[in-house]
């Protein structure tokens, strides 16, 4: 289906140097939309004086963005919004659409409200999803990972959410040596789990497990360092790049992966298109990318899973991967934007 090329607005707290799986998929739909003709505008924290979040340094939160965000979405003139996270660029975004009466769209990427729970327990869960319903409430369309977040957000009272599953640049990702780790003599079967090192990620869940052969971790964020001086006999390092992230996919001979509260789990399709199965609980993100595939084993006993992946086929776990595709991950945003003619500011009154 051909498409008028459109002026794209994307307003993200989640950018560039951050490694996280928002930043990835955010900046292969901009990439992928420029491709096709579209003109992208990305508004982000590289562009803001900012400060390291409490808990959690690498994010930056951008400081008093309101004015900036304003009057680069009016000097743009966007033929469509799109609101990516809810940090302050996305609460400015949404602010500057609301007073001006324009539709936008927004995605929940990250279960944000269990994140903030994790550092902060004193504050409820309930009052934290009262907020970010309230904060998407009047988006045209919230984008969500997966059919499992659909349901959990329906049934929290959500009333526009979408699905809008994620994908995997498979000539980028793909089977290799697995002799990377060769120099380590770890004993095999080598379990790795490679993403962000923080306490939402529940890795002491697989650090802890009892299981033959070797535990790898790839991957930078605020709890590394106490991880790794509460399991030195565990090897922590981090890729520099994807094409190092290729070869120590390829190293493993199973992906663990112990996160409870992950919406998607990219990760989990990276492992899968370099032919690497998956070990995970039966909980969102690894129930909607591994489901009755046989690709992985969901078993809340995790270390069972573990044991029972490392039968399945590396050809069908590729395979698998190939089904998710880039194109029509675009494809499905653009249907989901809420395009409207460009926004015109009132003129400047003169003083009488």
């Amino acid at each position: 289906m051909t498409r008028s090329a459109m002026r794209i607005s994307v307003v993200t707290d989640a950018w560039y140097p951050q490694p996280n799986g928002v930043v990835r998929v955010m900046s292969t739909v901009v990439d992928r939309l420029k491709a096709q003709g579209h003109e992208v505008q990305v508004i982000s924290p590289n562009l803001f004086t900012t400060l390291p979040c409490p808990t959690y340094p690498e994010i930056r939160l951008s400081l008093m963005p309101g004015r900036t965000v304003a009057r680069m979405l009016t000097e743009f003139a966007p033929d469509a919004i799109h609101i990516a996270t809810e940090g302050p660029l996305g609460a400015a975004a949404r602010r500057y659409c609301r007073s001006r009466g324009l539709p936008f769209t927004t995605a929940y990427h990250s279960k944000f409200p269990e994140y903030i729970h994790a550092r902060a327990p004193v504050v409820p869960l309930s009052l934290l999803y009262r907020w970010i319903r309230g904060f998407h409430a009047p988006s045209a369309r919230v984008m969500v990972p997966s059919h499992s977040v659909h349901d959990e957000l329906v049934d929290k009272g959500f009333t526009n959410v979408r699905p809008w599953s994620h994908g995997v640049d498979t000539e980028i990702f793909k089977p290799g040596p697995k002799d990377y780790l060769d120099h380590l003599d770890l004993p095999r079967p080598v379990h790795m789990f490679l993403g962000r090192v923080t306490v939402e990620k529940n890795l002491p869940a697989f650090l802890n497990l009892d299981l033959p052969g070797s535990k790898v971790v790839i991957g930078s964020g605020p709890a590394r360092e106490g991880l790794m001086a509460r399991y030195p006999d565990v090897p922590f390092f981090i890729a520099d790049g994807d094409r190092e992230l290729v070869k120590y996919y390829n190293a493993a001979d199973v992906f663990v992966f112990p996160s409870l509260t992950d919406t998607f789990g990219l990760v989990m399709l990276e492992a899968l298109a370099c032919g690497i199965p998956v070990a995970a609980f039966p909980v969102t993100g690894p129930k909607d990318v591994i489901g009755n595939s046989g690709v992985g084993i969901l078993d809340m006993n995790l270390a069972a899973a573990a044991v029972k992946a490392r039968g399945i086929d590396p050809v069908a776990c590729r395979e698998h991967a190939l089904k998710f595709s880039w194109d029509a991950v675009v494809s499905e945003f653009l249907d989901y934007l809420e395009p409207f003619s460009p926004v015109q500011e009132p003129p400047v009154q003169a003083a009488q």
